[in-house]
C-alpha cells in the first residue's frame, strides 16, 4: 500500500503526509515559537526554554549560520499602508488614523533551510513593520494558513521532535508522527483545515492570516478581540508545482510582478463575538463574523536580504503600538521569546549571502 493511503491507529495516514509537509509550519506561525509561560513562570530550563526549542528547530533543519532559525528563506519588501480610518472605532492606535505610513516587510517560507526549493513548501508568510508618524511601531507576522497546528509551545516542541529527520532515512519517522497525531486531535483538524486553503500561485495573490487573536483597545479602554488578514486584490490562482521553474520560482515571480506594478492587499479585521476562542490558534472563528476593512497595503519594492532593510528586523508579534494588545493566546509569548533567541544567535554570526537575489524594483514603484 502507498505510504499516503490507509489508516494507522485510527488516524488517516493522509494526515501524516500533511504533517510532513506542514512540520515546517511548525515554524510557521509560531514562526519559531519558543518559551512558554505558565502561571507567571517559565518552564524550567531542563524541560522547555526558548534555547531548547530553537535548538530543536536548528537540529531539524541543520546549521545555517547567519539565518533565522525558522522562515530562513526570505526576501525584503518595502511599501506603504493607507488607513481608511475605519479602525478608529475600535482602536486608538495612530496607525489606524486616516493617512499613509511606511512599511518594511518580508516574504518567506517556513523552515530553517534558506535554500529549500519553493515547490516543497505549501505555506508562505508575510511579516510587516508599520511605523506611524509619532514613532509607534507595529510588527505582525502572518501565515497563508488560517490555523496553526498546535495550541501551545509544549505541543509545538513535541511536534518538532516528532518531525525530526531519522539519521538513517533523513525523513521523519511516520510512527512518531502518527503517535503525535493520535494524542492531538486538534492538530488533525487544523491540518484538514489547512488543506482546504490551497497555496496561491505566488506570494502576491495569497491571503495572509494573523492566526493568533489580538485585542483592539479604544480611547475608553474597551477591548475587542480580533484576528486580521491581508486579502490580495490580485486574483487568486492555485500553485502548480509542475509548472514552477527553478528552485526560487515563487520568489522570482514576486520580483517580476512588483517590477511590473505594485501589489495590493486589503487589511480585513474580523471582530469576535462572545464565546469565540482567543487562546486556541488551532480553531478559526465562524465565517459569518463581521469583517471591517481597515486600509490597503501596497508593496512596491523587493530587495535582497543581503542589504535589505528587513534583514535584521525581529518581527516579534508582541511589538505592538498603544491601541493593539496581546490576547490570552499562549503562542504569542512563545513566538516572542523564540524570535528573540533566534535574533541573538544570528546577530553573533557572520551574515551568509542570501539564497534569493531579486532584481531591484523599478524606481517608479518606490513607495
Amino acid at each position: 500500500m502507498d505510504e499516503d493511503q490507509g489508516q494507522r491507529g485510527g488516524v488517516p495516514v493522509t494526515g501524516i503526509a500533511a504533517l510532513l509537509r506542514l512540520a515546517g509550519i511548525g515554524a510557521v506561525l509560531a514562526a519559531a515559537a519558543g518559551g512558554f509561560a505558565y502561571a507567571g513562570g517559565w518552564l524550567t530550563p531542563d524541560r522547555l526554554s526558548p534555547a531548547r526549542l530553537v535548538g530543536q528547530l536548528e537540529a531539524n533543519a541543520g546549521p545555517h549560520p547567519g539565518f533565522r532559525r525558522n522562515h530562513a528563506k526570505g526576501v525584503c519588501v518595502t511599501g506603504r499602508f493607507a488607513s481608511s480610518g475605519a479602525g478608529q472605532e475600535w482602536s486608538r492606535a495612530t496607525v489606524f488614523r486616516p493617512g499613509t505610513v511606511p512599511v518594511l516587510g518580508r516574504f518567506a517560507l517556513p523552515g530553517g533551510n534558506p535554500a529549500a526549493p519553493d515547490a516543497a513548501v505549501p505555506v508562505r508568510s508575510m511579516a510587516l513593520q508599520l511605523t506611524s508618524p509619532d514613532g509607534a511601531v507595529w510588527r505582525t507576522g502572518m501565515n497563508s494558513s488560517p490555523a496553526f497546528p498546535v495550541r501551545n509551545a509544549a505541543d509545538f516542541f513535541a511536534l518538532q521532535q516528532a518531525s525530526a529527520p531519522d539519521p538513517a532515512t533523513h525523513r521523519p519517522d511516520p510512527a512518531k508522527l502518527q503517535a503525535f497525531l493520535a494524542d492531538h486531535p486538534e492538530t488533525v483538524r487544523a491540518l484538514a483545515l489547512g488543506r482546504s486553503f490551497p497555496p496561491a500561485s505566488g506570494f502576491g495573490n495569497g491571503t495572509y492570516h494573523s492566526v493568533n487573536a489580538f485585542l483592539l483597545v479604544d480611547g475608553a479602554g474597551r477591548e475587542t478581540p480580533v484576528r486580521w488578514a491581508m486579502v490580495p486584490e490580485q486574483p487568486f490562482a492555485p500553485f502548480d508545482a509542475r509548472a514552477a521553474q527553478g528552485r526560487d520560482a515563487v520568489f522570482d515571480g514576486l520580483a517580476a510582478a512588483v517590477a511590473q506594478a505594485p501589489l495590493r492587499w486589503r487589511l480585513m479585521v474580523t471582530l469576535a463575538e462572545p464565546g469565540d476562542p482567543t487562546s486556541d490558534a488551532t480553531a478559526i472563528w465562524p465565517p459569518e463574523r463581521r469583517q471591517v476593512e481597515f486600509g490597503v497595503l501596497t508593496i512596491a519594492g523587493v530587495e535582497s536580504e543581503d542589504d535589505g532593510a528587513c534583514r535584521d528586523i525581529n518581527f516579534d508579534p508582541l511589538t505592538l503600538p498603544d491601541g493593539i494588545a496581546a490576547s490570552d493566546d499562549p503562542l504569542l509569548s512563545a513566538r516572542s521569546a523564540a524570535y528573540a533567541r533566534s535574533a541573538r544567535l544570528r546577530d553573533g554570526e557572520a551574515k551568509s549571502p542570501s539564497a534569493i537575489a531579486p532584481p531591484a524594483a523599478s524606481p517608479r514603484n518606490a513607495p
